[in-house]
């Protein structure tokens, strides 16, 4: 089957992503595989192929508007689902040595087997809570940027993914709309846990009228050991 991948070309061309074939192959192939084991298990509600390139595919790749992608080194994806954005950018930048986590096992091998597919090095995908991986020795500040789409709240999301983050090293919060009270409300929890807000970068997806956003905080000192709290906890009691 032949797939129009002009929207993808384009999208990439204007973040300044060049693609060459192989890496076009692999988008097309994470996309059959996506769509094939969405019919016996709940990856995605999206399913038409321009959209999967648009809604999925461009804006995991978008945070390049926030971060020079060839500077990183070790990324983290948190609540990744079906690979987002983790897997897209490790197709474009395959020097990434990426980690994707996620609570549901079906879907890490979901993921595993995609790697596998993809022909896909120096990429893994682990199973678990991010409350817990974070105290882990090998996980914890250990990663030059830490990404997430999950739709938590700012401040739950930064108490799960800046604990994983470098001290220097970035998180960033893909969020649809404008963001503003969520910024304010996360502002003393991002400080707690020794991040700063450094910016957001607002975009339109390309050939649409979605709009999003990227929070860009920056990891300014270690986080307290105590953090994150137990499991559920940060869900349930963001700080404030």
């Amino acid at each position: 089957m032949s797939y129009d991948l002009k929207v993808l070309e384009q999208g990439c061309e204007e973040l300044g992503i060049a693609l060459n074939d192989v890496q076009k192959e692999q988008f097309i192939t994470f996309y059959e595989y996506l769509v094939e084991k969405n019919k016996v298990m709940n990856l995605t509600g999206i399913t038409e192929f321009q959209e999967v390139l648009v809604k999925h595919f461009l804006d995991s790749l978008a945070c390049v508007k926030a971060v020079d992608m060839t500077k990183v080194e070790k990324i983290m994806d948190i609540g990744t689902g079906a690979g987002f954005p983790g897997v897209p950018l490790k197709i474009a930048f395959p020097h990434l040595e990426a980690c994707l986590l996620d609570s549901l096992k079906k879907r890490v091998n979901f993921l595993e087997e995609t790697f596998a597919l993809l022909k896909l090095e120096n990429i893994t995908a682990i199973h678990g809570r991010a409350e817990e991986f974070a105290k882990n020795k090998a996980y914890r500040e250990q990663y030059d940027l830490c990404v997430s789409r999950a739709v938590s709240n700012l401040a739950t999301l930064s108490e799960y993914c800046l604990p994983y983050v470098k001290v220097g090293g970035h998180f960033i919060s893909y969020k649809s709309g404008t963001v503003q009270e969520e910024l304010q409300q996360a502002e003393k929890a991002v400080k707690i846990l020794g991040g700063k807000i450094q910016d957001v970068v607002y975009f339109n997806l390309p050939d649409s009228e979605i709009q999003r956003s990227l929070v860009v905080i920056e990891k300014m000192k270690a986080t307290p050991g105590r953090y994150p709290r137990k499991a559920g906890t940060p869900l349930k009691e963001p700080l404030s």
